[in-house]
């Protein structure tokens, strides 16, 4: 049996075929353009292979309320002509299988939590931040992706300002002090004028993203009080998360207890930023059970 992966990206839509093992059989990279172009090539390839049900993890904000009349729909997205996106239905409408439909991020998500049952750790939660061109965040709690009304923006929750950092003005458009307005990639060039892979771990700048992402740590920690907390994306490396790590002690002081931190506060286990793929197929084969 096979199922179908869609990872949704502003910039890529990466889709995959894989199996019940979700083990990648075909994998194919397309561009994101606009959606007249982009989802029917997305269609087309899918379309080459007998799966018997497709996870869409797209990029957002998405509407992921079933009852809403809008769901499967991308919604307020700044990204060009992809606002009010009916997504699910296009692929649907073309490919009649059943289709589950979650943001890029609790894709990943849910793909680090299979991972790590699969690999006999006694876990049933997990969080996951991503930290690229913007950040964003999933929960999974009880082995089910958190969300209710909507799903959630873990990416703009408020922070504390580094007393190094109180003159910039951050770049989210909504929030000025929250993780996207302070820590993405984009950061590094209007900080310092240059990228992020330009600027050595020996860098100031660092310690400062540190403490910010090591609130939202803190902040997942005694709210979800999740067993993992896992950070990818291209600004995260082992020698940040030893910062984040660090200063995560020094902010919860020993409040409440949590795991060795080098296994709380980990990098993703699955490489070559394959966790919404694996997270995608374990969905697809879930929601495909639950019409059984």
């Amino acid at each position: 049996m096979l199922f179908g992966s869609i990872e949704a990206g502003g910039t890529k839509f990466v889709c995959a075929v894989g199996n019940e093992d979700y083990q990648v059989k075909e994998r194919c990279v397309i561009p994101t353009t606009n959606p007249q172009e982009t989802i029917p090539r997305v269609i087309n390839y899918l379309k080459q292979f007998d799966v018997a049900a497709i996870s869409v993890a797209s990029f957002g904000p998405i509407e992921i309320k079933k009852t809403a009349p809008n769901y499967g729909y991308i919604t307020t997205t700044p990204k060009k002509g992809w606002a009010n996106t009916d997504i699910v239905g296009m692929i649907k409408a073309a490919i009649k299988v059943p289709i589950f439909f979650t943001t890029d991020v609790n894709g990943s998500a849910y793909g680090e939590y299979v991972m790590s049952r699969l690999s006999n750790e006694d876990i049933s939660s997990l969080v996951y931040y991503t930290i690229g061109t913007g950040v964003g965040g999933g929960a999974i709690i009880d082995g089910k992706v958190l969300g209710g009304i909507g799903h959630p923006e873990m990416g703009h929750v408020l922070v504390k300002r580094h007393p190094a950092d109180s003159n910039f003005s951050g770049i989210c458009p909504y929030h000025g002090d929250c993780l996207e307005g302070l820590v993405p990639g984009p950061t590094f060039a209007k900080r310092l004028g240059k990228k992020g892979e330009d600027v050595p771990l020996t860098d100031p700048v660092w310690a400062i993203l540190s403490y910010y992402v090591a609130q939202a740590a803190v902040q997942a920690t005694l709210i979800l009080r999740p067993d993992k907390i896992v950070f990818g994306g291209g600004v995260v490396s082992e020698l940040f998360l030893k910062k984040v790590r660090q200063e995560f002690a020094q902010l919860l002081n020993d409040y409440v207890q949590v795991p060795d931190l080098t296994q709380y506060i980990t990098m993703p286990a699955i490489a070559e930023n394959g966790s919404a793929t694996v997270g995608n197929f374990a969905l697809a084969k879930r929601l495909l059970r639950s019409f059984d």
